[in-house]
């Protein structure tokens, strides 16, 4: 076998190495080549990389060099790419949610969070603590309110809000609130269904003024009532489906002469 090793300067003036080893040319088809060095030791070689007019038979010299400046060109290449990630994904992290008590009632608090801070992370599920047990009500991703009902009346409650991320788990503050007593009226959040008379609306928003409650024109997770007298029109179908009470306007009235939430069962529009 006929093999040189030398050192030599690249062309960015730093050292290489090169070697070449001399083969006779065995079997030879499209694909693959087998070389045979003068100790019978055989390789295979792809035929594509072989000089033209290579035959079997063929003597062929295959000389290996050290690329050492283009080793240093992909490790500063490395370097840099590495550099790129830990500015724009590894020097900022995910905010933990700030949790607050938007309204309460006598058996449902309504609670509400900030637009969540991901950084780059990628968001996979909310989790609802209540007095630290993790509640099984599904928190809706793209939200930032929810509504926790079937609470007693009058009680304290905690909770507290996890966000769970690709880069990691965050919990919120903890917030502690008390559901009102029954003579309590102030968390009545009404909305208005079809009415035909304005008048009648009129009266009602006098009588949730006396009592200190509210209304709104929209029907969203604030309204804890729908107040009307015909099953039909948008804010009927939007209560439905969020599960809010349709009553009878008698139900608010009855609320104000006995100073007191009165069950909405009896009430409810049929």
């Amino acid at each position: 076998m006929a093999a040189t090793h030398q050192s030599a300067k690249s062309p960015a003036g730093c050292e290489s190495s090169k070697s070449s080893v001399q083969f006779t040319v065995g079997k030879l088809d499209a694909g693959m080549a087998m070389l045979l060095t003068e100790e019978n030791h055989l390789i295979e070689f792809p035929s594509l990389l072989l000089p033209s007019g290579v035959a079997s038979g063929s003597i062929v010299n295959i000389e290996v060099r050290r690329n050492v400046a283009e080793e240093v060109k992909q490790r500063e290449r490395f370097v840099s790419l590495q550099e790129q990630i830990l500015t724009e994904f590894g020097t900022e992290e995910p905010t933990a949610p700030v949790l607050r008590v938007r309204s309460a009632t006598q058996t449902a608090v309504a609670l509400e969070w900030d637009p969540l801070r991901l950084a780059t992370a990628d968001l996979s599920r909310l989790v609802l603590f209540r007095d630290g047990t993790k509640l099984s009500m599904h928190v809706p991703l793209d939200q930032t309110m929810i509504k926790v009902s079937g609470l007693d009346v009058n009680h304290e409650y905690k909770f507290k809000l996890d966000m769970y991320t690709s880069a990691g788990t965050y919990e919120s503050n903890v917030v502690a609130t008390r559901t009102h007593a029954l003579d309590n009226l102030t968390g009545i959040h009404v909305a208005f269904g079809d009415y035909e008379s304005e008048a009648e609306i009129q009266s009602l928003q006098s009588c949730l003024q006396r009592v200190g409650a509210r209304w709104s024109d929209d029907v969203t997770l604030d309204v804890t009532h729908l107040l009307c007298r015909t099953p039909r029109g948008p804010k009927y179908e939007r209560a439905v489906q969020l599960n809010i009470p349709i009553v009878k306007p008698d139900w608010l009235i009855a609320c104000e002469t006995n100073k007191k939430l009165q069950p909405a069962l009896s009430y409810y529009l049929t």
